[in-house]
């Protein structure tokens, strides 16, 4: 009887599918300037998101801010959204302790949104570590910023389909990316990109050329100046990897494609050396977090 009864628990644990709980999670920050500091005023969290202590390494004027997802990646089911707020003055950073992972969906999507409001002569910089999204995942990234007048924006988005380590493709599975920048409610940039597995697109001259890292980094500070634009197109990767500069009336366009992440980043580097004195007013520091 007792053997019977370890058989039958045995067989319906081998039948039962593991369930997971997916995670919901928020996170609210808001920075202001006081004194010529800028300080964290307001934060609130609700799941597994949060935020290292504040670290000002370039002085007072600019607060340094490392976004913690405890999980370290997103599975099926699980949603983060993120609300940044900077008011009148004030100057944030903003990154992650390591790469962002997306893994696979078993059979729900995952979706991180990242809203960001500028206030006048306020900055933030979104500048995260690459996001790695493994073969069939389900993942959407959806990004909103909204600037005042003479607010001022810098974000990267660096992600790598598959994990190439372990020589992993992205076969299967779909990955939705959107940004959206508004000045005074005028949408002044709009990017939208629909990738799945396997598809003709991932291999197209049209599209990712067989290529599995696409980066993009965007700055909204006005019209880049034509001697600094010419700079910036005189850099190159470390690799082989295509990469190209665009300047609108309003908006700077930085794009990487290869092979590699750290190639990519360290090709944004280069031109975030440039592009910082112009909309910041000072000299790219590379965030601690970065070194280790």
């Amino acid at each position: 009887m007792g053997n019977t009864v370890m058989a039958h628990n045995h067989a319906m644990a081998t039948a039962m599918p593991y369930q997971r709980t997916p995670w919901h999670a928020e996170l609210h920050l808001g920075f202001s300037e006081r004194d010529g500091r800028t300080i964290l005023s307001h934060r609130d969290h609700r799941g597994p998101l949060a935020i290292q202590k504040m670290l000002y390494p370039e002085g007072d004027g600019v607060c340094h801010a490392i976004i913690l997802h405890p999980p370290g990646g997103l599975a099926g089911g699980d949603k983060l959204e993120i609300n940044i707020t900077a008011a009148a003055k004030a100057h944030a950073l903003l990154t992650t302790p390591g790469a962002g992972k997306w893994y696979k969906a078993n059979g729900a999507s995952a979706s991180q949104r990242v809203v960001i409001d500028v206030a006048d002569n306020a900055l933030i910089e979104w500048l995260p570590q690459e996001t790695i999204v493994y073969d069939a995942a389900e993942a959407e990234w959806r990004g909103e910023v909204q600037l005042a007048a003479t607010a001022r924006y810098a974000g990267w988005e660096i992600i790598c389909l598959g994990r190439q380590a372990c020589g992993e493709q992205f076969r299967q599975g779909q990955l939705r990316q959107s940004l959206k920048i508004y000045r005074d409610n005028r949408i002044i940039w709009g990017e939208h990109a629909n990738l799945k597995g396997s598809d003709r697109l991932l291999n197209s001259a049209a599209g990712l050329r067989g290529q599995p890292v696409f980066a993009t980094f965007v700055v909204a500070a006005g019209l880049l100046p034509p001697a600094l634009l010419e700079q910036c197109r005189a850099v190159t990767a470390d690799d082989d990897g295509l990469t190209c500069v665009t300047a609108l009336p309003e908006i700077f366009v930085g794009r990487y494609l290869g092979r590699s992440t750290q190639s990519a980043r360290h090709y944004f580097e280069k031109i975030w050396a440039l592009l910082r004195p112009w909309y910041a007013g000072m000299a790219a520091q590379r965030p601690r977090i970065w070194n280790t």
